[in-house]
């Protein structure tokens, strides 16, 4: 990794996107009621907006640049770049008044991630990564969680794998669990070095692009337990696809926590 940028390489027109959506995400927590999808998850007229919002403003800023969203077309887009948008990352917190979601959105080459924006508008924090030159959290460098202590040893769990505890029921679960309701924020608490693990059941693409470079680039150890997102091929409709992941701090740490991920994915 080359030295740090004095700043987080993101343009000003994008940054001011990314005001314009978490501000009306602020002002509508609170107020929005939600319906359902027909895979069953919740979606609010917010959800909607903010996707609306963002996909209108990335075809005005970079233009023949593709989209994929989770409220919109969620195929592989053709063009050599293309965005992988998650308007709001954490619906169920938020129509139920739990004050923690995110903006999750990566801009992909080559079929990697090479920018990404995790904004976190409840909390008025901004991630960025660049590839090949680190990651940021409101415009202050980050170092790799394996060179900060972990006193608590907290670990996340997506809804969907804790059910893992029950097919271990012998062994003694390596950590502090914290479940948080928010899967790229789950994800990416590992690069923050707020846990040492992650564990996710059924993340789509649009969960974990942002989160995916912020991990790379902070050095974090990851481990696909089913497909890869790597190299998706153009086309390729991504709705029904998960990508089941576990995330550490560091390899020794992902190599303690991998019972569980394989019991995961167990038939």
């Amino acid at each position: 990794m080359s030295a740090p940028s004095p700043r987080p390489p993101l343009r000003f027109d994008l940054a001011e996107l990314l005001d314009q959506v978490g501000e009306r995400q602020r002002a509508d927590f609170g107020h929005m009621s939600s319906d359902f999808k027909a895979d069953g998850t919740l979606i609010t007229a917010c959800d909607r907006w903010s996707d609306q919002t963002l996909v209108n403003g990335l075809a005005r800023l970079y233009p023949g640049e593709g989209v994929l969203s989770e409220e919109g077309l969620q195929t592989v887009p053709t063009t050599p770049a293309y965005w992988v948008v998650d308007p709001l990352d954490g619906t169920t917190n938020f129509a139920a008044g739990i004050p923690y979601w995110a903006i999750s959105m990566a801009r992909f080459e080559q079929g990697r991630p090479v920018l990404a924006i995790l904004d976190v508008p409840p909390l008025r924090q901004r991630i960025v990564a660049a590839l090949g030159q680190g990651a940021w959290r409101n415009g202050k460098f980050l170092e790799a969680p394996s060179l900060q202590p972990h006193p608590a040893g907290c670990a996340s769990l997506c809804s969907r794998s804790i059910g893992v505890l029950q097919k271990l029921p012998d062994q003694r679960f390596p950590g502090k669990i914290r479940m948080l309701g928010v899967a790229s924020l789950n994800l990416v608490s590992v690069a923050m070095g707020q846990t040492v693990a992650a564990l996710e059941a059924t993340p789509k693409i649009w969960d974990l692009a942002a989160a995916w470079l912020v991990l790379t680039e902070l050095r974090c150890s990851l481990r696909w337990l089913r497909a890869s997102p790597e190299a998706l091929a153009s086309g390729l409709d991504l709705a029904q696809v998960d990508f089941p992941l576990l995330a550490a701090d560091q390899d020794a740490t992902l190599e303690r926590f991998l019972p569980w991920a394989n019991a995961l994915v167990e038939p």
